[in-house]
Order: C-alpha cells, then structure tokens, then sequence
C-alpha cells in the first residue's frame, strides 16, 4: 500500500511539473491532444491489439506519441490491455516511455503485466525517442573517419585543415549551398584568421548532425569562441546554431532542442537527396549502361553510380532481340525526372523523336548518382570502398556498381541511408527484406520483418473476424487469394529462414495454422514440412520439425481462443472436476454406477463419449456438446442451417464444430508427418 501511495504522488507531481514547464514555454507539449478521426482509430486499435491497423496508422503518420480526449496515449492503452506486441511495435516507432515524465511514469504504473513492464523499461531515451540517432551519429562520424576516403573539400584555418563533404555542406547550410552551386569544382575554402579554429569545427559540428554542448573554455578564450561562432552562424545562415549555445536550462530542454536539431537537419537532407540523386536518376537501355560515363566534376558531388536492372520476362527478351539497336550506335540516356542541365554525364546524342526510338525499351536499367559517404553506413560497401578493388580506384568517371534488386527497391535502400526513412508497401516487403540482409542494412532488415508481420495479417483478433469458424465462404476465399497474391507465405518463411529472422518464422507459422484447412493438403505446404524437416543437421529420429510444432502450437492457441471468448473452457473445467469426484468415490468403495447416478445422464455420455466418436479425444474436449446440454431441436437446426466440420459431417452446434475441427486438423498434420516418413 505504501508503495502504491508513493507512485500516485509521483504521477501528481510529475503531472504537475510537466503543465508548468509546457504552459510557461520552456518545454513543448510532447503529448499534444488529438481528435482526429484517424488518430481515435489507431487508438482503438491499440486497444484491441490489432496490429494490422496499428501499423496502417503508423505509416500514415500519425503521432504515436499523441492523447485522446482522455489523456490516454496509445503506449498507455497497449500496455493497460496487455498487449506486448503492440506495445513493441509503438515503441520501435519512436513512442516515449520516459520514467521523469507524467505520462511515462502513468504508462509504467498500468501496466497489465511485469513481461510488458521490463519491455517498457528496456526502451532507454536513445532509443526509444531518437530513432534518428544511427543517421546522425553516422553523418558526425565522417568528421573523423580518414578511412575510406570520402571528402572532397578542404576548409583552411589560421592552424588546421578540414576535410569535409561538398553535400552535408550543400544541404545544411544556405551559404555553401549558393556558393557550391555556382562554382561546384571548388576544392578548397580558406577562413578568415580572425576567426577561431574552435569556433569553424563547433559549427561543422552542428551542420554534421552533431551535440555541440560542448566546453568552450574559459574567460577570454570562451568569448572569443562564442564571437567565432556567432559571426559563422550568420554567415552560414545557420542562425539556430548560436540561439541554441546561448539558451540554458534543464536535461529535458536539451534533450528537446537536440532533437529538434536533428529532426530538422534529416529533413533538410531528406529534400536535397530527392532534389538531387533521386531527381537526376538516369534510365538507359541495359545493353547500353555499361558505356555511361559521368564525369567526376559534377553539381551534384556525385562519387559513385549504382545500377539497377528492370524485371524482365522471356516475352519482352523476345521482343528485344527482335527491336536491338545496330551495333555502333550511341546509347540513349534519359532523365527520368528532369533535364540534364548542370550535370555534365559524357556525350551523348539526342535521342530521335520517331515512334520507333521513342518507344520505352523492354529491358532498361536504372542508375543512381549517389555518394560513397552515405554508403558506408552498408558494411558491404564500407568493406567494398576500403578494399584495393576497382570501386575504391581513383577514376576519370564515376564507377558502376550493380545491385542485384529492382529500381523500387534500390531506392528503398538509398532513401533509408539518406533518410533513415523507410515507408514500403507491403508488395516490396520480401524485396527489401532480402537487399537489406544482402547489404548487411540490419535496421531496415527488421523494418521489412516488422511490415510483414504486421501488415501480412498475422493477428489473430484479425483472422477470427475474418475467418471466425474456419469455413472459407465465397468473400473470405476471394480476400484470401489477393493476400496471397500480394504476400505468399511459401515466401515468408522461407525470407524468414534465409534471413534468419525469427519474427518471420513465427509469423507464417501463425498465419498457416489459421488457415490450416486452406493449406494442409497443398502439395506446396507438403513440399514446405519437407524443407523444414531438411534443415535439420544431424537429424535424428527423435528430433521433431520445428515448421509443425509451431503450427501445432497456434493451431492450439486458435481453438483455445474461441473456446475462452464462449467461456466454454471454464464449463470443461467444472465438467473435469465433477468426473475427478467420481472417480474419487469411486475408489472409496461406492460402485461406479453409483457415481454415475449422483449425476445426470449427460455426464455419463461424457464419459463414454470418446470411446463412442473415436478420433476426437483431447485434453479439452471432452465429447459432443450435444450430451452436454447444448443440443438444439431439430426445428431450430433446421431454422438456422445445418453446421457441419470440415469432414462434411452435421455438428450440434459452432462448439462441437471446433472441437472436433480441431482434432480433424491435428490428424490431418500426423497423417501428413508419416506420409513423409517424419517423426515428431
């Protein structure tokens, strides 16, 4: 009790801090109340836990961090239901779980569980309120990373050298962004002497994402830095720079303006790799793109082009070969997106405006002006420019790197470590997925994986509304096949299993077992336990397939659901406790008849239920709810419509249609088990 008075009056006082800062103006509202439909929405789905929705709403932009008309965030509303996956999914979205805040500490106190409790706890700020943390730490680590070599300008002072990069300086500040443009071949920019060395690096600092708190010496030498950084700042037109040094105040208020800072900073790189790499990607014929040339000195700082090929099908090769441009001829390059003006790429043609050079080719293939500093944040190029193979070789054109991924994907990847964005449909999921695994980009990896699993329909509050009694009907069976053709599970466990991510696996074992009865004669489902079987090393007759026992176990989470929403469970419950007293008696000396009479005769159909059905004894079913007091009369089954299992066979009613649906699916998976010569 005392406990529980303590942690009341902290939510009081910490409530109570918090309005004062946020009404007097030293703190924004990190809370801001909103109405809007969409918002009431997302919150009702957080408190279902239908994750579908969830992240529906998530990738529409709403403010996870927002409060209904009830002071509730969607953090709150997960966690007070108990729902974990949700809760994971708000936090990995950037939703605030901060212990010194009132809503922090309310989420912590309602919590439904300790499971949901610990995750809460284990979301410190830098992650769970920084998700732009990785890209600035990123970009703040080029200041000091010698290898691979990526700047290409050098900044002089009265007594050091600054190797820095033409497009952080482009895109952050207004100044350099005018004088680059106009004169883009500059590699060297000397600073007046006047002006302190500590002052120019505080404000790299800041224009490279970095916290630029830092001690700036003493007495005389402070004010000088401070004079430095304030005619920089002016000069940079980066005005915010020395606003920021001259405010004081407490953790929180830093903590705001750095991320602030960040924020706006992601942004204004966000509007100069669309503005620049994606507005100048360049779409050439694909037997024409290894003889693209773009010259080094470029508007747009480019250091590297990456290269990615169109799908094809063996039509439109057909076609090609028929259509091939005669040998000697000047490739045609086309902007996709704009003129060429200001990036010299090499000489080329004008492309004929006849119908049939106009024509879009069947085969093309993508290239992406980009820069290696960006790239580096992929291990798989980070090792590829540090190594002594062509692409780290100083060239008179930029080289050529395939990606083995499509343009849609490829700039997914790019967008991601510009941006650290990552907004995919659902389509390009697996896509992403398997580059990001390729590229060693684990982040957008377990981005792809958090999509699927979400978005791919795996919740079960959404499969019981769509499929409440695992009987497809027309609609249900034509929602069914436009998922699969938009996300085929076959695919998704096997991503899982290459990938080797787990959420995967687990995902499509869910998604199969509730849908058992569509995939359990399938020769491809067959071919699948085989393959789950296979990669077993060292298999022994013992070992089981770890495919059929997760199926197994959401098969049993499936019906043990239905079972709990009727509250059927707890009268299987009192009917075991009422057989346990007989036989009880029963060994007491009472013959057994006798125990059967001190009840009703529907508990002795019970009891000889199972030797009667055959094939249907479980641990949570005992016999047909026809004996149990559940059986309709004939006039209202005929009324109501016949129900019957998945065998064909008539069913009292929708609780013996699960039970027995149940141990139909369950012989189905043994049958299957022994037709492949599997144990377990």
């Amino acid at each position: 009790m005392p406990d529980t008075i303590l942690a009341k009056h902290q939510l009081e006082k910490a409530l109570h801090d918090e309005k004062v800062a946020v009404s007097s103006g030293r703190l924004k509202d990190e809370n801001p109340l909103d109405t809007s439909a969409d918002f009431r929405r997302f919150c009702e789905a957080c408190r279902r836990g239908d994750l579908r929705l969830c992240q529906e709403q998530i990738s529409k932009g709403v403010n996870v961090n927002a409060r209904d008309e009830f002071d509730y965030t969607p953090l709150i509303l997960a966690s007070l239901c108990g729902h974990y996956e949700v809760a994971q999914l708000l936090l990995e979205s950037g939703a605030r779980c901060e212990r010194d805040t009132f809503q922090g500490e309310r989420c912590l106190y309602n919590a439904l569980n300790d499971r949901i409790r610990k995750l809460l706890l284990s979301y410190d700020f830098s992650k769970s309120t920084d998700p732009l943390q990785p890209l600035a730490a990123h970009i703040t680590s080029l200041l000091s990373r010698g290898t691979p070599k990526t700047t290409d300008i050098a900044v002089h002072t009265s007594d050091a050298t600054l190797n820095l990069h033409k497009y952080i300086l482009s895109a952050r500040s207004p100044y350099f962004a005018k004088k680059l443009a106009t004169a883009p071949e500059t590699t060297t920019w000397k600073l007046a002497t006047s002006i302190p060395t500590q002052s120019f690096e505080t404000c790299m600092r800041y224009l490279y994402l970095g916290d630029v708190g830092a001690d700036l010496g003493e007495g005389e030498e402070e004010q000088a830095i401070l004079t430095g950084i304030d005619k920089l700042s002016r000069q940079l037109e980066v005005p915010q720079l020395f606003e920021n040094l001259l405010q004081s105040g407490d953790r929180r208020q830093a903590r705001q303006r750095r991320t602030e800072d960040v924020e706006k900073g992601r942004d204004q790189m966000a509007r100069w790799f669309e503005d620049n790499v994606l507005r100048h990607k360049l779409e050439v014929d694909r037997p024409k793109a290894d003889d693209v040339k773009w010259d080094r000195d470029n508007a747009i700082f480019a250091d590297v082009l990456l290269r990615a090929d169109d799908d094809e099908d063996e039509e439109e090769e057909e076609e090609d070969a028929l259509e091939a441009t005669p040998p000697g001829d000047t490739p045609q390059v086309r902007n996709t997106s704009g003129p060429l003006t200001g990036i010299p790429i090499g000489h080329f043609t004008q492309p004929s405006r006849s119908p049939s050079q106009t024509r879009k080719p069947k085969r093309t293939t993508t290239l992406y002006p980009c820069h290696r500093a960006m790239l580096l944040r992929s291990e798989v190029f980070a090792t590829m420019f540090a190594s002594p193979f062509r692409e780290s070789q100083p060239t008179p054109h930029l080289p050529l790197i395939p990606v083995a991924c499509s343009p849609a994907v490829l700039e997914v990847l790019l967008t991601f470590l510009y941006t650290e964005r990552a907004d995919f449909p659902l389509n390009l999921a697996l896509d992403v997925l398997h580059a990001a695994d390729m590229l060693f980009i684990e982040k957008l990896k377990q981005r792809a994986a958090l999509l699927i699993s979400t978005l791919g329909n795996g919740s079960a509050s959404v499969v019981e509304a769509q499929n409440p009694r695992g009987q497809i009907g027309v609609e249900e069976e034509d929602e069914d096949e436009h998922e699969d053709e938009v996300l085929n599970i076959y695919d998704v466990i096997r991503a899982g299993w290459d990938t080797r991510v787990h959420r995967l696996e687990e995902f499509g074992a869910r998604f199969i077992a509730y849908r058992l009865e569509r995939y359990i004669d399938s020769p491809d489902f067959r071919a699948l336990v085989r393959e789950s079987a296979g990669r077993i090393r060292g298999r022994q007759e013992t070992d089981t397939v770890e495919l059929v026992d997760d199926i197994r176990y959401y098969l049993s989470e499936r019906f043990r659901l239905r079972f709990e929403e009727s509250g059927l469970d707890e009268m299987m419950d009192e009917e075991g406790q009422q057989q346990q007293q007989q036989d009880d008696l029963a060994q007491g000396g009472l013959p057994e008849e006798a125990g059967v009479a001190e009840g009703d005769e529907g508990e002795a159909a019970v009891m000889k239920q199972p030797e009667e059905k055959g094939g249907h004894e479980d641990e949570g079913y005992s016999g047909s709810p026809e004996t149990q007091g559940f059986a309709p009369d004939q006039e209202h089954l005929e009324a109501q419509g016949v129900v019957r299992t998945l065998d064909g066979e008539v069913a009292g009613d929708e609780f013996a249609q699960d039970a027995i649906n149940y141990q139909i699916l369950l012989g189905k998976i043994e049958r299957l088990m022994e037709e492949l010569g599997l144990d377990g």
